[in-house]
């Protein structure tokens, strides 16, 4: 019979904190939907391919696409939802120093540049711990070092969790009905709100207003549909209930900072000198 492995086996909680001292590489498929809520006492650095991953925190849902990676500081405790056991994901664990900069106090989504991705791409033959002093070891603590340099953009690719059971009721409808017209007076008077009200809990529960919410979740969905490559732009927009292209292109680009169509088409985001 076949051993059964617990979470408590896999390496993200058996082996990442095995030495404070070292960095710890990790690459390898999924293989899995859900890789269960934990933490490390190392800062954790992700970056995926072939797929969309979720990233979910006590607070919040980070959604990660390609060419992003996460940073998660050291304590966070974190799930990982991937939509296929195929996404490949690449992980670095760097110990916690002290007098640090503060990019590493903070969680966030950033864009991968081509130097970051070749660096990243590097390591792809490495696994385990690398140990301080070691030529491994100071390639990837460069990775770590570059990042407040050319990591200008924490991306708002997340969004919080409701916790009033009315607006977690809402949410679920607006995610169910992205792709039509909807007007706020009119989910308003669905749920039996005021238009003043029910702003009032969307700040009060989540801390930003009805359109913040709604214009973030529509970009995440944005994104999941264009990194599938299945449709265009023009439709893309129409199924997250924009039925101007225009008014959805100029959206994308000040959530992303680039248009849907050079993010179809691979263009990198990160062109900061």
């Amino acid at each position: 019979m076949d051993a059964i492995i617990t979470p408590e086996d896999k390496y993200y909680i058996k082996d990442v904190d095995k030495d404070i001292k070292s960095i710890y590489c990790h690459h390898d498929l999924m293989g899995e939907l859900l890789i269960p809520t934990h933490r490390h006492k190392k800062a954790q650095m992700l970056y995926t391919e072939g797929g969309i991953v979720h990233v979910t925190t006590e607070t919040k849902t980070y959604f990660l696409p390609a060419r992003h990676f996460i940073w998660l500081p050291a304590g966070i405790a974190h799930s990982i939802h991937p939509n296929s056991t195929e996404v490949i994901m690449r992980n670095l664990y760097f110990p916690v120093n002290s007098k640090e900069d503060l990019f590493y106090e903070n969680e966030g989504i950033y864009p991968v540049n081509d130097l970051l991705l070749q660096m990243m791409l590097f390591t792809n033959r490495w696994n385990g711990n690398l140990k301080p002093g070691g030529r491994n070891f100071i390639i990837a603590n460069a990775i770590k070092a570059i990042l407040p340099e050319v990591c200008f953009t924490n991306l708002p690719l997340s969004l919080p969790f409701p916790k009033d059971k009315r607006l977690t009721n809402i949410v679920a409808w607006l995610d169910a009905n992205l792709g039509e017209t909807i007007l706020f007076f009119d989910l308003a008077k669905r749920f039996g709100f005021s238009e003043r009200s029910l702003n009032r809990l969307f700040q009060k529960d989540l801390g930003m207003s009805f359109i913040q919410y709604f214009t973030i979740r529509r970009i995440l969905k944005a994104i999941e549909l264009l990194l599938e490559k299945k449709v265009p732009v023009s439709e893309v927009a129409q199924a997250v209930g924009y039925s101007s292209v225009t008014t959805f292109s100029n959206t994308f680009f000040k959530v992303l900072g680039q248009r849907p169509s050079d993010y179809l088409n691979g263009k990198e985001i990160l062109k900061k000198g």
